[in-house]
């Protein structure tokens, strides 16, 4: 399991955003110590009693761990043990972040070996001054990440981080380059701030990156604003260190218990405001969102779940055919998205059938030719072929975002030559939560390109469900979709091909 999954996965299974920074501080630590009746001991025993009780305190509440290396450096090699037993002591699903902020482009070679072959870390902070060079060795270990350090905390950064003016300050610049290094799971930004105003200005630049803060030692009584100005549209995103000062308490678990409550209170009420602020436009309901456009499928979005569809006959065959050469399976299926449906549609079937591929890519070009783009782009990889076919048969160049990026070569996130800020036509094949689709755009958007519209042969959730549309829709996204599981439930009913049970079955899968 990489960096990335493990880390949403433990946000999503602690229902935290919080991390725990693992700092033994030598002042901090005689304080702890001195009032637990260790003060007699040595540093290094206070470190490893006081890491311990904060790990078996904390790690049900927080979702990463994020030690500095340097504090056990300045032990000694007994540091870089004690370093070692922590990763030990850490529960298997929760990441280990180094804090080291490395920036030295001769030794990251030999830095990234150690911090994750030694030390077993799953993501390193870094200095972005030496520019791409300075991800390229850390990135080339897969399943690894990088947080990119954008802004400091520390007041004398100023006179450098906002130069040269407050309108285009050089911290931006650094969170709108340093997203071409690596993808949204590679590499994540980290933000020293307690000013919502420069969080909100990074979190525009940067809407799909996750984003980690400073400790939120004092920023108690500021958590609200940051929390509008940082979290993304999910309502997560945003990585939120323990203050310092619980760390040092008696009740580190109580407190990290209702710091946690309090946050995700904050996070249902920044969602419930997202979701009441949406404004859709009524072109966006429509399947077709040009009413010149010949309608294929459903008429609108809108229609009726009771209403009978209203379907081109043509249509209606390739559903057939399409069935017939078993791109559509009944049972028991597990999605990318880790869902589990009782059917699977695997469109990679039809470009070993060139007749029915052609048909299939007809369809896809009704709905693309009234659309205004420069360039088709496909989805990795299922799409790749369906993109490629169209992008012969509208005469557009076609690109495609990298499912990884390499950490050598042109380590480009897109494929294929493009200008920023071109507009961009994105094609995939099904349409289930959006999480891929938009994994992808934000690769084009992070490389200067604009995306308008999104093209699926099959939109899973149709007018039962527009939970994927909506998500979409909120990023600035209009859906077009070839199909809907209630159309093909119906083709294929009357058709005689399946029965009631398993068009209700259709009808009725949830993602």
């Amino acid at each position: 399991m990489g960096f990335f999954t493990a880390l949403t996965d433990a946000m999503s299974s602690r229902q935290s955003l919080l991390v725990t920074g693992l700092d033994p501080n030598p002042e901090m630590l005689r304080s702890w110590a001195a009032h637990r009746g260790l003060g007699g001991s040595s540093l290094l025993s206070q470190a490893r009693s006081w890491c311990k009780s904060v790990i078996e305190a904390t790690s049900d509440h927080v979702c990463a761990y994020k030690p500095s290396l340097g504090f056990y450096q300045a032990m000694g090699s007994a540091g870089v043990e004690l370093l070692l037993e922590v990763r030990e002591l850490l529960p298997l699903d929760l990441p280990l972040i180094i804090d080291i902020k490395h920036g030295d482009l001769n030794s990251s070679s030999a830095v990234a070996a150690y911090l994750f072959k030694t030390l077993h870390a799953d993501a390193v902070t870094l200095n972005p001054l030496a520019g791409q060079d300075i991800a390229a060795p850390f990135l080339l270990y897969p399943g690894k990440g990088v947080l990119i350090n954008c802004h400091s905390s520390n007041p004398a950064a100023v006179a450098l981080q906002h130069h040269p003016n407050e309108d285009d300050p050089f911290y931006l610049k650094v969170v709108r380059e340093s997203q071409r290094w690596g993808t949204p799971d590679q590499l994540l930004l980290e933000v020293g701030t307690s000013d919502p105003a420069i969080l909100a200005q990074v979190r525009q630049a940067a809407p799909e990156r996750f984003v980690m803060l400073r400790s939120l030692w004092g920023e108690e009584g500021n958590l609200q604003r940051l929390m509008a100005s940082g979290l993304n549209l999910a309502g997560d995103g945003l990585l939120l260190p323990l203050p310092q000062n619980l760390l040092t308490e008696s009740d580190i678990n109580e407190q990290t218990a209702a710091l946690k409550e309090r946050i995700n209170r904050m996070r249902q009420d920044h969602l419930l405001q997202k979701q009441s602020n949406l404004e859709f436009e009524s072109e966006q309901c429509r399947i077709w969102p040009h009413p010149d456009q010949p309608a294929l499928g459903l008429e609108t979005s809108n229609a009726s779940s009771e209403a009978e569809p209203l379907i081109d006959p043509e249509l209606r065959e390739l559903v057939i055919d399409l069935f017939d050469i078993r791109c559509l399976l009944f049972g028991e299926f597990k999605q990318a998205s880790g869902a589990v449906f009782n059917y699977y549609v695997d469109l990679r079937q039809i470009i070993s059938d060139p007749a029915l591929f052609h048909r299939v890519l007809d369809c896809y070009a009704q709905v693309l030719r009234p659309l205004q783009f420069d360039r088709i782009a496909g989805i990795p990889y299922g799409s790749l072929p369906t993109a490629t076919g169209l992008s012969l048969q509208l005469h557009k160049p076609l690109i495609y975002p990298r499912k990884e990026v390499k950490a050598h070569g042109t380590r480009r996130m897109v494929e294929g030559e493009f200008n920023e800020g071109e507009t961009v036509a994105v094609v995939d094949d099904i349409l289930i939560t959006g999480g891929s689709v938009l994994e992808g755009i934000g690769k084009l958007e992070s490389s200067g390109l604009k995306v308008r519209d999104v093209v699926v042969f099959l939109d899973h959730g149709g007018v039962h469900d527009t939970r994927a549309k909506q998500r979409l829709e909120c990023n600035g996204l209009r859906l077009q979709a070839v199909l809907t599981l209630e159309t093909i439930s119906e083709v294929l009913e009357t058709a005689g091909r399946i029965s009631s049970k398993q068009a209700q079955a259709l009808r009725h899968s949830d993602p």
